[in-house]
C-alpha cells in the first residue's frame, strides 16, 4: 500500500475501535425469559385550587408557616413519588379550570409542573368546572381504577358547571373522586400586606368550606371526604387514599439480562492492537 493509503487504514481501524469502545461502555444488555410482575396502576387526576384564599398561611411546614398551597404542593409531591406506576393528571383551577398537565406515567416532567404552580389571579372558585374538567381527562384512558383528587378551601361561586351534576358525570364514568377541604376551622392567617420592618402583616379570615358539597361529592361517586386543617392530617388523607386506590395488573418484566460489553469491548482492544502492530512494523514511517 502507498503511504497515504496505509494511514488511512490506520485511521480507519482506530475509529472504527473506538466507536466499539464508546458502545462497550454504554454496557449494552439483552433480556432473557420473562417474569410476571404484579403492579399497581391507577389513573389519577389532581384538581388543585389556585385561589387566592389558598394564600392563608394556617399551616406549618418543616417549622415554617405556610401557606395552603405550599403544602399541598408539597404533600402532592410525596403522593406522586410514592406511586411510580401510576398516571397522574393536574388540574389547577380558581374562576376557571386550566389543564397543568395531561395524565402521563413520566413524572419528573409532572413534578417541574407542580413546583410552577401557583396563585391564579382571579377571584372566584369553580369547583364544579375544576372536577369536570378532571373527569373528562380520564374518560378515555382504558384503565381499571381512575380517580380524581379535588381540594379546595371555598365554595363554588364561579363557572357554569354546578359541582353536583359534575359528580353525576364522573359517576356514569365510573370516576371515584376522592374531595379534600382544605384550612383549619375557625379563622386563618392571610397576609395582607408588610409593615415598615419589611415583616408580614395578617388579617384573620373566616375558613368558609363547603363541606356538604364536597362530602356529596364524594358520596355519590363512591369516594370519601376528607377535612385537613393541619399538615399531619393532610398527609394521613394521602396516605389512606393511597392505601384505598390500589390496583393490581400483571405485567411481564425480563427475568434476567445479559451483559453484551464484551461483543464490543474485546473487538474494540483486538482493532487498538492490530493498528499499533501495523504502525509500528508493515506501515511504520520512517523518521
Amino acid at each position: 500500500l502507498s503511504r497515504s493509503r496505509a494511514g488511512t487504514v490506520l485511521r480507519g481501524l482506530r475509529w472504527l475501535a473506538m466507536a466499539l469502545l464508546f458502545v462497550a461502555l454504554a454496557r449494552p444488555q439483552a433480556g432473557q425469559g420473562r417474569a410476571p410482575v404484579r403492579a399497581s396502576g391507577v389513573d389519577i387526576a389532581v384538581a388543585l385550587d389556585l385561589s387566592g384564599s389558598m394564600l392563608a398561611e394556617d399551616f406549618e411546614l418543616h417549622g415554617e408557616r405556610v401557606n395552603r398551597i405550599a403544602i399541598a404542593k408539597d404533600v402532592l409531591k410525596s403522593f406522586i413519588e410514592q406511586r411510580a406506576s401510576d398516571r397522574f393528571g393536574l388540574v389547577a383551577f380558581s374562576s376557571r379550570a386550566y389543564i397543568a398537565a395531561p395524565p402521563t406515567l413520566d413524572h419528573d416532567f409532572l413534578l417541574r409542573i407542580l413546583v410552577r404552580l401557583d396563585t391564579l389571579n382571579e377571584q372566584g372558585t369553580a369547583i364544579g368546572s375544576a372536577l369536570s374538567t378532571a373527569v373528562n381527562r380520564l374518560r378515555d384512558l382504558p384503565s381499571k381504577s381512575r380517580i380524581v383528587v379535588l381540594m379546595t378551601d371555598g365554595q363554588n361561586n364561579a363557572g357554569s358547571i354546578p359541582p353536583l351534576t359534575a359528580a353525576d358525570a364522573a359517576k356514569a364514568l365510573g370516576v371515584k373522586v376522592y374531595t379534600i377541604g382544605v384550612g383549619t376551622r375557625g379563622t386563618a392567617p392571610t397576609p395582607v400586606g408588610y409593615d415598615p420592618f419589611g415583616r408580614k402583616v395578617y388579617r384573620q379570615v373566616p375558613v368558609d368550606i363547603d363541606e356538604e358539597t364536597l362530602t356529596q361529592i364524594a358520596d355519590r361517586t363512591g369516594g370519601k371526604y376528607f377535612r385537613a386543617d393541619s399538615t399531619q392530617t393532610l398527609r394521613s388523607i394521602y396516605e389512606e387514599i393511597d392505601r384505598l386506590e390500589k390496583t393490581e395488573m400483571e405485567t411481564q418484566k425480563f427475568a434476567s439480562y445479559e451483559e453484551l460489553m464484551m461483543y464490543a469491548g474485546v473487538p474494540a482492544l483486538a482493532l487498538l492492537v492490530l493498528e499499533l502492530m501495523l504502525a509500528n512494523t508493515v506501515w511504520r514511517k520512517l523518521p
